[in-house]
């Protein structure tokens, strides 16, 4: 399907027969489903056939919804952070604990956070099935602060581990549960500017963790402190979920048909609710309660979409960002750069990028970002081999290797950072969006594990030239697979999206 087939006005004629043809079907569905007071509810979306196109209610304001969309972007600040907080301290923290000499506790107290991060990524879609949104994020903001309050008193290796599984599992549920949360009570027109605002709460998270961590050199116990700062914008996520809004389409997936009206109008206001509701009723299949099997996400009509998203997720680590990452400040020292300017600049890189994404998101669309960057990151890596080749040396190979790596991490935030949690968002159905949402994620921390457990003895034997070269070529695919399988999303609602990609049973 071409991106073509996403203007305005081919959904324009299609879309309102669409409404006319299947409109008494959706009603009689959903009067099968909900209360009748909520069916008397659901019947005042029939008052206006105006409603159908829309075109005399404008855009709804961006500023009902900003607030909760920040509430939410916290949980991302939090990802950051925890990703980021034992860089700086992990030395501090082994010396206090009693393994200062021991490479495999450092390593546990990474890795295990990773991967109860993917366990709880796993998991995330049947929790916001269940509870909704706003308890899934109580629940990813509660072992945080006690995983982070286990890790800031322990007196042992063992308890700074079960603390960072704790965090762990809060990291994994988050990601999923924000992105999905803000596309779905954003106004179309600015999905994708609200959506990057999460990329660059990471951001955020990530340099505040260094910044935070920088006395931990000098100051005996300060990664305490580090520890403990976690727990203040955990709290207030956990506070502040209960004054935002519940999302509108999970109340009607649950037949909570006032409810969901009561919401879009704190959202949007009450002048776009009819047409809001209107416009939920067009995907509504009659089949939204029924539980979704693991198979169904495996073969069938959604297949496709599963498919395009968990490949996206793991060409994105396969591009090597997380290895450059790591290995950045070990670059940087190589040149004589000390590693606190190495990671501050990368962190700058990393916003700015994410700066300029959020403002593009909605000018040139996702489709356009994700190639741009992909190709960016190709040529960096470029400069990246020519920098580690025995052809350059002194200046210019400092240039080639130090441009490219800043360059890689600013193509990288422009695009394959902030657009495929986004677009996973918009182009699954909303009846397995949750639990597909969940999937792609798992995918996404099981590619980004293998990467860093695998890139150090790579670089050692095969060198830094063809193991960039190797991540220049997932790059280049990562191009190639997105022009033929990814479509234009943006100014488009969610309900219009399903019912151009997800072909009628």
């Amino acid at each position: 399907m071409s991106a073509g087939k996403f203007s305005a006005s081919s959904f324009g004629q299609g879309f309102y027969k669409f409404a006319m043809r299947g409109r008494h079907v959706d009603a009689y569905s959903a009067y099968k489903r909900v209360t009748s007071r909520d069916a008397e509810a659901y019947d005042r979306l029939e008052d206006s056939e105006q409603l159908l196109s829309g075109k005399d209610l404008g855009n709804p304001s961006w500023r009902r919804s900003f607030p909760h969309m920040l509430v939410a972007a916290l949980s991302s600040f939090l990802f950051g952070y925890h990703l980021g907080v034992v860089n700086e301290t992990l030395d501090s923290i082994s010396l206090d604990l009693g393994f200062s000499g021991n490479p495999f506790a450092k390593g546990l107290v990474v890795s295990t956070c990773l991967g109860a991060a993917f366990v709880g990524s796993l998991f995330s879609g049947w929790i916001l099935d269940g509870v909704g949104h706003r308890r899934a994020f109580q629940l990813c903001a509660l072992p945080m602060i006690i995983g982070a309050s286990m890790s800031a008193t322990t007196r042992s290796l063992w308890g700074m581990i079960l603390g960072r599984i704790f965090v762990g599992t809060g990291m994994g549920i988050g990601p999923p549960v924000a992105a999905l949360y803000v596309s779905e009570i954003s106004p179309a027109f600015v999905r994708g500017t609200f959506g990057s605002v999460t990329q660059i709460a990471t951001c955020l998270g990530l340099m505040g963790a260094l910044f935070i961590g920088l006395p931990s050199k000098d100051i005996v116990g300060w990664w305490r402190v580090c520890f403990w700062v976690s727990t203040v914008p955990a709290a207030v996520l956990a506070i502040c979920m209960e004054f935002c809004a519940e999302s509108p389409h999970w109340l009607f997936k649950r037949g909570r048909v006032t409810e969901a009206e009561a919401e879009f109008e704190k959202l949007l206001g009450g002048a776009h609710v009819k047409f809001a509701m209107a416009e939920l009723s067009k995907s509504e299949r009659g089949d939204e309660l029924e539980t979704v099997k693991f198979s169904e996400l495996l073969y069938g009509r959604h297949f496709k979409m599963v498919f395009i998203g968990s490949t996206i997720f793991a060409l994105q680590q396969l591009s090597g960002i997380n290895a450059v990452f790591y290995f950045s400040s070990t670059v940087f020292k190589s040149f004589g750069v000390p590693s606190d300017i190495a990671n501050v600049c990368v962190g700058v890189a990393n916003l700015s990028g994410s700066i300029v994404a959020m403002i593009l998101m909605d000018k040139l669309g996702r489709r356009v970002l994700l190639l741009g960057s992909f190709t960016g990151m190709a040529v960096s890596m470029s400069l990246q081999v020519s920098g580690a080749s025995s052809y350059t040396s002194g200046s210019g190979a400092l240039s080639l290797s130090v441009g490219g790596m800043l360059l890689f991490v600013l193509m990288f935030s422009l695009g394959a950072g902030p657009v495929p949690s986004l677009l996973l968002s918009e182009i699954l159905p909303s009846r397995i969006r949750a639990k597909a949402m969940a999937v792609c994620m798992a995918v996404h921390w099981v590619v980004n594990f293998f990467v860093g457990l695998f890139f150090l003895p790579l670089l050692e034997k095969i060198g830094p030239q063809l193991l960039y070269t190797i991540f220049g070529v997932f790059c280049a695919l990562a191009v190639i697979f997105v022009k033929r399988n990814v479509v234009e999303t943006k100014g488009k609602s969610l309900q219009e999206i399903e019912i151009a990609l997800i072909p009628p049973q």
